[in-house]
């Protein structure tokens, strides 16, 4: 080997690198170490077949490797692309076959099931066949939702166990979100509900069972309660019918017996619990009539009560007395105040009765005329003023009688009516006070309450101490024209339920007083104006309770007939 070659060996210590050589001497002869070699050399055979045996054997070049091996890579790559290519290109029939089932299953809402011709059946089948399939996920996407969807509309309908199964299956396939979250929230509030609304439906069964068919508790009550919370609660439903059928049998009932005044009361339950119940036009038709014949049964007891009354029969024995007629009245129309007038009539006879035996010193007559006028008005102001006279006088009679004058003088007059007993100075301090707070009372408008504050009562426990004190006795009977003034005010100032008040205090300090039937046709029209105010703004149940208002004060009103045809549902 040459010299060259040698000491390229030596270098590299026995590792030997391919290498190309020396490219610019492809074309040169080679040399020769010998003087032979390096005289000039000649060409003495033929070109073509020299440069063919001559040439040297050279390595192959480098930079071939690399442009050879991206060379094939690009063609393993096109191959692969050219592949999924045609594989595309390829018909998929049992691919695209599930997929067109898995829609029709989805748009026909066939959204879960287990024979293999669900939507979610379908479209996981596709995956299966596909995994990559973007289709077949956005599929399965979908029926997730609509389970939603579905689990909402079974929510709304109360079927709680059937949205909790879609509500399930949805986060099987959508593993979680917002709606779904909203959507178990829902689902638990509603089982609670439930568990409640059975709660609500025994205690309605046991209630009915008891009769008790009205009221707070009553079975009509906790059956609308059911009702609001399950709309579709069958059992609830059936529960109300029959709690209408009973007070409807309890109206005919009172309708037989002439009982108007429970009647009225049941049908009022009835219209209020079930306002399209099938027998209320007609229970309402034979109310009417009834009302007819009661209403001129009560003109006939009154106007009987005042002609008695102006006879002298007060009361007595048998039923031609004023006190009788007036509570003939009353039992044909409770609370009507017309006729309660009239007992207070009644108890203002008595008391001037039993002031006329006081006149006459009859203290046992003018006690048992005052038991009888105090069981009608036990808060007549006259009624007051009388007793406590009478106690004075009962006093006076009980007070030891002076020492009898001499036998030997028989110009003596005769012995004097005793003098009352003196009051103490504590007594006089006593009595002096309580009519300082009677009239500051009054002047509070502290008429009738707070109890043992109120003008009435510190004037009532002056005369307790002191029955002749004429400032008392003028404090308490001038307490119904103040109570007139009061209502005066109150009413002009709206406040109507002040009025009402200061209406009761006068049926209670003067019972006959004539002024109560103007006072009570005039706040009964300022409760009717209200209610047409609440009505027209559509506040029904505040109209309702003005109405209810002024009923009891005016029940024959033709506005409050009118009223409460306005106010009956579907009006």
């Amino acid at each position: 080997m040459s010299g060259r070659r040698d000491q390229h060996e030596s270098e590299t210590r026995g590792r030997t690198e391919p290498r190309l050589g020396d490219l610019d001497q492809l074309d040169q002869p080679p040399k020769s170490a010998s003087p032979r070699d390096e005289q000039p050399w000649q060409d003495t055979e033929p070109r073509g077949w020299q440069r063919a045996s001559k040439m040297p054997q050279h390595r192959p070049r480098r930079w071939l490797v690399p442009v050879l091996v991206l060379a094939l890579i690009g063609v393993v790559g096109a191959a692969l692309i050219e592949q999924n290519r045609l594989r595309n290109l390829l018909p998929r029939t049992e691919l695209n076959d599930v997929l067109g089932r898995a829609q029709q299953a989805l748009a026909a809402g066939h959204l879960d099931g287990d024979d293999g011709t669900s939507a979610r059946e379908l479209f996981q089948a596709a995956v299966a066949l596909e995994p990559d399939n973007d289709a077949a996920r956005n599929g399965l996407h979908q029926v997730g939702m609509a389970e939603i969807s579905q689990a909402d509309a079974a929510l709304q309908a109360g079927q709680f166990d059937v949205a909790a199964q879609k509500a399930a299956v949805a986060r099987e396939l959508l593993g979680g979100g917002s709606d779904l979250d909203r959507l178990d929230q829902q689902i638990a509030a509603k089982h609670s509900s439930k568990v409640q609304v059975s709660v609500l439906v025994q205690q309605a069964q046991q209630a009915f069972a008891a009769n008790q068919f009205s009221g707070e508790h009553g079975a009509g009550t906790l059956y609308r309660q059911v009702l609001q919370a399950d709309p579709g609660n069958a059992v609830a439903r059936h529960g109300l019918d029959q709690v209408g059928d009973a007070l409807a049998a309890q109206a005919q009932k009172a309708l037989d017996a002439n009982d108007g005044a429970s009647a009225d009361a049941v049908i009022e339950q009835l219209a209020a619990l079930q306002p399209n119940n099938a027998a209320l036009p007609g229970l309402r038709a034979a109310r009417a009539q009834a009302h007819q014949q009661d209403t001129a049964a009560l003109d006939t007891a009154l106007q009987q009560g005042d002609e008695a009354l102006r006879a002298g029969r007060i009361d007595g024995p048998g039923d031609d007395t004023a006190l009788a007629h007036y509570k003939a009245a009353l039992a044909l129309s409770p609370d009507n105040p017309q006729a309660e007038a009239g007992l207070g009539k009644v108890a203002q006879a008595l008391t001037v009765q039993a002031d006329a035996a006081l006149d006459a010193g009859d203290t046992a007559q003018a006690g048992t005329l005052l038991d009888h006028a105090e069981a009608l008005a036990p808060k007549s102001a006259d009624l007051a003023a009388a007793r406590a006279r009478l106690q004075g006088m009962q006093a006076h009679k009980a007070a030891p009688a002076p020492a009898a004058p001499p036998a030997n003088d028989a110009q003596q007059p005769a012995a004097a009516t005793p003098a009352p007993p003196a009051l103490t100075p504590q007594q006089s301090a006593q009595v002096s006070r309580l009519l300082e707070q009677a009239q500051a009372a009054t002047q509070r408008g502290d008429i009738m309450l707070p109890p043992g504050n109120s003008a009435y009562d510190l004037y009532r426990n002056a005369l307790a101490i002191d029955g002749d004190s004429a400032v008392a006795q003028h404090g308490l009977q001038a307490l119904p024209g103040v109570v007139q003034q009061l209502f005066n005010r109150a009413l002009a100032a709206g406040d109507l339920v002040r009025a009402g008040q200061m209406l009761e205090n006068l049926g209670d300090l003067a019972p006959g007083d004539a002024s109560q039937g103007i006072m009570s046709q005039r706040l009964a029209s300022a409760w009717l104006d209200q209610a047409d105010r609440q009505l027209a703004q559509g506040d029904r149940a505040g109209a309702a309770q003005s109405l209810q208002q002024a009923r009891k004060l005016a029940p024959n009103h033709p506005r409050v007939l009118d009223l409460s045809a306005r106010l009956q549902p579907g009006s």
